[in-house]
């Protein structure tokens, strides 16, 4: 039975009420008037969440029984009921709620039966959910009502696919409609922009504005994330001021998160400085940003202004500042402890996502003590923070404690794609075939799990620097799906520790066509000829990449010194002390020399003297970052540096040598793994 005229204009002042003032007043009238009745509370309780008050919307709908359930009268009543729960973000009671309406004994609720209003809510919390199961389900009992051409029916289908991450369903709802408004557009929009589709969002927001549909505000709050550069945000930004909404403040956020993201941080903070006001988001938004440009220094010096000025951060902002460390070029432990008090101070480190994020951030700092220390006294563990922890000990060249792990994690919980990665990486770095094959085949036979890219990946790299190169080669051929660059990329880099220019130059022609701008290739090739005398060959290679435009990536190396952060390039002058520092790295290389170091020329420039070749290798980056920390820090401190590029095997082979005379531990990550250096050994033991 449908309310009567006064309940109805009652119900419409509820559901278009603007403030929690006016809201209570409608509240008490309600109780005056119509005490126990279901359609008003279920009406109240969604706009209390709607306003944001979803405290006040639990407790009303915590009043109403669920087993057995509510008296509906009507299909209108028990649709504001489905609605509330949906917005007040109880899904699970919202599909339980449905079904408990098409599972009921024949002549339960006769006069019941869903019509085009009931299935936008439990569609919305398939989405939220990310059940696409029960909303595949739904999307079927819709369509047997013959209800799939409604247009709310539709918006709601397109932000479930979309939440659900099937873009391909997505597009297809959307493009079956033959109507479609601002939601319609502005969902689509943003399952694109969610899923990796940014560039096609992007077109798809152009589109709707040729179209003549107005975009909103949640159109813009869904396109921001789809710039993918500076003309394209530009391009929003513009549009943004003349629809007037450069004074929302999430539009605010928004848009500092995409100059950042878009490599126009200095805009960006210019904008942030400038709104008048800000709430945790914009704190958020701004170190994210700075982590995402490799500013570490600023997102860490960001985070302690907030700090002082009394805003009190969440997991969130823990998160960008923890990934911010976690990523960047430094290897400095004070901050990583800096931030980890901080979380302890006030309460934060009990949130499975920042412990997982603290954890990553000490392996990546390369201090596996912490690293396992936070895991063992994690309550609770994602497959993230396994595979994490595997990971680390796989990248400091502990493949025994890592494969150990996991037979103790496997134990408990079943590992996915994700961690297999972490397994069959640590496997490789450790020279661990036998373990690997094992590990390889179990995916398929014990999980079920088919094998990706990038576990192929591993496999090559682990067969090819144990100098399998044909097993590894005929392991590509034999793949049942396409290798990517990758894969080939693992054959290239085991081709050059194994100096087989023949197979280099087959892998090499593989890469040139999957990835023809990454100068790393090259790179790679060039000095695999060289190496071998092959100059004309190297030539050939450099000429190929001038032809193509290809910019090779210098190699630097960069160190901490007392909160500075130093960038150094190789026959690097520039810094302070340089003088000092060629004198020192003179006494240094004398030293190592007289404990049996010898300069392998191999890694020197191959068309000049055996005398310059050596003067070369001495101005390696490593080398001038690692005399400038001695020369800068306390006796019997660690020494870590961080190299961009792989680590260069004469370096390897000299920073044995120096621990061992200066008595110092030196830690240098370089682009694939940790080494750790004492008294004249490497904790890769030589291999990689």
């Amino acid at each position: 039975m449908a309310p009567s005229t006064n309940a109805k204009s009652l119900l419409s002042l509820i559901q278009t009420s603007s403030s929690l003032l006016s809201l209570q007043t409608l509240h008490a009238a309600t109780l005056h008037r119509h005490p126990s009745n279901l359609s008003f509370t279920a009406a109240l309780a969604s706009r209390y969440s709607l306003l944001g008050f979803p405290q006040f919307s639990h407790y009303l709908l915590s009043t109403l029984p669920f087993t057995p359930l509510p008296p509906f009268t009507s299909t209108f009543s028990f649709n504001l009921l489905l609605r509330a729960y949906t917005d007040s973000n109880l899904h699970d009671q919202a599909l339980s709620l449905y079904s408990h309406l098409l599972g009921s004994s024949p002549g339960t609720y006769p006069q019941l039966e869903p019509d085009r209003f009931t299935f936008p809510p439990v569609i919305k919390s398939c989405g939220y959910l990310c059940d696409v199961e029960a909303g595949v389900r739904i999307h079927k009992d819709a369509e047997r009502l013959g209800l799939v051409g409604d247009l709310a029916i539709s918006n709601a289908l397109i932000f479930m696919y979309g939440k659900c991450g099937d873009v391909d369903a997505t597009r297809k709802v959307f493009d079956g409609m033959s109507e479609k408004n601002v939601v319609s557009w502005t969902a689509m929009i943003g399952c694109l922009g969610r899923n990796g589709k940014r560039e096609e969002g992007f077109r798809l927001f152009k589109r709707m504005v040729e179209q003549g549909i107005r975009p909103n505000r949640a159109t813009i709050l869904n396109v921001i994330p789809c710039a993918v550069n500076g003309e394209e945000a530009d391009e929003l930004y513009s549009f943004v001021i003349r629809n007037g909404l450069q004074f929302d403040l999430a539009v605010q956020n928004s848009l500092v998160g995409m100059f950042a993201r878009c490599k126009k941080v200095g805009f960006a903070r210019q904008m942030f400085d400038r709104m008048p006001v800000k709430d945790l988001v914009s704190w958020s938004s701004m170190i994210e940003g700075y982590g995402q440009n490799d500013m570490y220094l600023e997102a860490l010096q960001l985070f302690r202004d907030m700090s002082m000025l009394g805003v009190k951060p969440d997991s969130v902002t823990v998160l960008g500042v923890f990934r911010a460390c976690a990523n960047s070029m430094l290897s400095c432990l004070t901050h990583a402890r800096f931030i980890h008090g901080f979380v302890i101070r006030n309460f934060l480190d009990k949130n499975l996502v920042s412990e997982t994020a603290l954890l990553d951030l000490y392996v990546k700092r390369g201090s596996l003590t912490y690293a396992r220390r936070i895991f063992d006294q994690m309550e609770e563990r994602s497959l993230v923070s396994w595979s994490t922890m595997i990971s680390g000990y796989g990248m400091h060249g502990r493949g025994t404690d890592a494969l150990l792990l996991f037979e103790t994690m496997r134990g408990l919980v079943r590992p996915d794609h994700i961690v297999f990665v972490s397994v069959l990486s640590a496997c490789s770095h450790a020279g661990l075939i036998d373990e690997g094959w094992r590990y390889f085949n179990s995916m398929t036979s014990e999980y079920g799990i088919m094998p990706r890219t990038e576990h192929y990946a591993c496999m090559v790299d682990l067969l090819g620097r144990a100098g399998k190169l044909q097993e590894a080669k005929e392991f590509i051929e034999k793949m049942p799906i396409t290798p990517d660059s990758s894969v080939w990329g693992s054959l290239l880099g085991a081709c050059r520790i194994h100096r087989n220019a023949k197979l280099a130059e087959i892998t090499a022609k593989e890469l040139f066509r999957l990835d023809p701008t990454n100068s790393g290739r090259y790179v790679l090739l060039s000095n695999i000829f060289s190496s071998l005398g092959k100059g004309k060959e190297a030539d050939k290679v450099k000429g190929l990449m001038r032809r193509k435009g290809v910019k090779r990536n210098d190699g630097f190396t960069v160190i901490e010194v007392k909160n500075r952060v130093y960038k150094f390039l190789v026959g690097d002058k520039t810094k302070p002390q340089s003088s000092q520092i060629y004198v020192e790295l003179e006494k240094l290389m004398a030293r190592i020399k007289q404990e049996g170091y010898v300069p392998d020329t191999n890694f020197a420039l191959h068309d000049v003297e055996e005398e310059m070749k050596e003067r070369s290798l001495a101005m390696h980056s490593e080398k001038l970052a690692i005399v400038f920390g001695l020369m800068n820090s306390a006796t019997g401190s660690v020494i870590r540096i961080h190299k961009n590029l792989r680590v260069c095997g004469d370096c390897h082979n000299a920073t044995k040598y120096i621990s061992k005379v200066t008595k110092r531990e030196i830690v240098v990550r370089d682009s694939r793994r940790f080494h750790h250096f004492m008294d004249g050994l490497c904790s890769c033991g030589d291999y990689w």
